[in-house]
């Protein structure tokens, strides 16, 4: 009943169909301005601060890596840092070389995955979304019933609320996983035309395990150490953080420049237009290095775990129902979440990559864009970004669980299985997720091109452009119903109160 069509939603949906086409005009004609400013005139310096504070922050923790790690390397201790950090625990833990291959393993099994996922969901793109969604709530409540049973408590916990979180939101979003499917073929037919784009992949895949040799060092000097646990579980958790804001750095700086590249793609009708300039590639590296990397080191902080959290809303929302209490709450988390997104979206690497603005001002520019023209609905509709993730958490969990079975089989603590696992698992999802980005950029500029320029998706590919258009007009029609629907019941609700108060 609410997909059906009535006469006021369908004058809607053709009214904002018929502004779209009007906006499109001027886009399309714009198109050509747009390009021209992005490669052709100088671009501004933006966000520097941000990019001051990563790279000092990068050296840092390279100088106190190298420190931890060299204090255990070959000799307990050999820096006497111990006389700092109080009396020593009363275990010895080995050295640093001892835990070293432990994340050279995670590292390697991370990048095996990583090209897997990328050259399989080129071939086989159904089965692998299905094993993206399904696997990974095993998984997680497999590795809680192993943690269960190492008497892991707080792990076990962690992981099984991780599976049914996981479980109801793809209950809830099950309904959309074909359209999703679609969006992620039809991103993995532009990514393979191409292939200069997976050898940026390929070369920031190599920059990330180099920075890894250097992270799991010192990691490895911090196991090997004779601190306490408690002081351990610290320290690495800072490392986590460092090299989850710096794998979110090369995964959004690929992001710019893979956006970058299928933007001129789309809109000079392929690669091998001569409209296109030779060192595109090179020119849109060369930015996403320079003028627009302090935008991409702000956005790396937030974007991730703001976008993580719509989703979840979102799924949850959906299957509420008629309990009002619930749905009052969420619309309340729904609303605070929506407002943080249109500061902090991965729509704004597009932006900065055709037009080199600001972070804040590129989110807010791409979510009007997608509002005013409708197709928000469909990004909403549209679970890519999700599946992509989940594919991530899913590699990161497999490298996390090799290295950790490798450190019971060699030591036997239980303490250091658990930080050699957690730690090695966030490696494994950081190579992993450098490898997928250059899809979700793809479906990212397919949606803003598809905004900006409607014609420019169906010059490329008609049948996709028709699949599309059809799907915003049932979700449209479907946002019509629902908001008629509240409307219904927020009059009856007024008028029984009035009779009430009458009476």
């Amino acid at each position: 009943m609410m997909e059906s069509p009535s006469f006021s939603s369908s004058s809607s949906d053709s009214s904002t169909v018929a502004t779209r086409d009007q906006n499109a005009d001027r886009s399309r004609r714009n198109g050509d301005v747009h390009e021209a400013v992005t490669f052709e005139q100088s671009r501004r310096w933006h966000d520097v601060f941000w990019s001051g504070i990563f790279i000092i922050h990068l050296i840092s923790l390279a100088l106190i890596m190298g420190v931890l790690g060299l204090n255990g390397f070959k000799k307990r201790d050999r820096l006497n840092i111990g006389m700092y950090t109080g009396p020593p625990h009363k275990r010895e833990h080995g050295l640093t070389e001892d835990y070293w291959p432990l994340y050279a393993a995670a590292g390697g099994v991370g990048t095996v995955l990583g090209l897997s996922w990328l050259l399989l969901l080129g071939s086989r793109a159904n089965q692998m979304m299905k094993v993206s969604v399904h696997i990974l709530t095993t998984y997680l409540a497999v590795i809680s019933v192993l943690c269960f049973w190492a008497e892991q408590f707080f792990w076990g916990v962690i992981f099984a609320t991780g599976a049914a979180l996981q479980f109801l939101y793809v209950i809830s979003v099950i309904d959309r996983l074909p359209f999703t499917m679609l969006i992620l073929q039809k991103a993995m037919k532009m990514v393979c035309s191409l292939p200069e784009v997976m050898r940026v992949a390929y070369a920031f895949m190599l920059v990330v395990l180099l920075w890894m040799a250097i992270w799991s060092f010192g990691a490895s000097g911090v196991v090997a150490s004779s601190l306490f646990d408690v002081g351990c579980w610290w320290l690495l958790l800072i490392f986590c953080v460092s090299l989850f804001w710096t794998g979110a750095v090369l995964c959004n700086t690929v992001h710019v420049i893979v956006s970058g590249m299928v933007f001129l793609n789309l809109i000079h009708g392929g690669r091998d237009a001569t409209s296109i300039h030779d060192n595109s590639l090179i020119r849109s590296l060369q930015y996403a290095l320079t003028k627009s990397f302090g935008s991409i080191c702000y956005g790396s902080l937030f974007t991730a775990a703001i976008r993580t959290l719509r989703w979840e809303i979102r799924g949850f929302r959906s299957k509420i129902g008629n309990n009002e209490c619930l749905l009052c709450c969420v619309d309340f988390l729904f609303h605070l979440v929506e407002t943080l997104v249109r500061f902090f979206n991965k729509y704004a690497y597009v932006q900065i990559a055709v037009n080199g603005k600001s972070f804040n001002r590129s989110a807010r520019d791409a979510w009007e864009l997608l509002q005013s023209t409708g197709v928000e609905a469909l990004v909403a509709y549209d679970c890519s970004g999700a599946v992509l993730l989940m594919g991530a958490v899913c590699g990161g969990l497999i490298a996390g669980t090799c290295s950790g079975v490798w450190a019971w089989y060699r030591f036997g603590d239980r303490d250091r299985i658990f930080m050699i696992g957690t730690t090695s698992m966030l490696m494994g999802m950081v190579l992993v997720g450098v490898a997928m980005v250059v899809v979700e950029s793809a479906v990212t500029s397919i949606y803003i091109c598809y905004a900006e320029d409607p014609s420019l998706i169906r010059r490329w590919d008609t049948e996709f452009f028709n699949q599309m258009s059809e799907t915003l007009h049932h979700r449209l029609q479907h946002r019509s119903a629902r908001a008629r629907e509240v409307l219904t019941n927020s009059q009856l609700d007024y008028r029984v109160r009035q009779n009430t108060s009458f009476n």
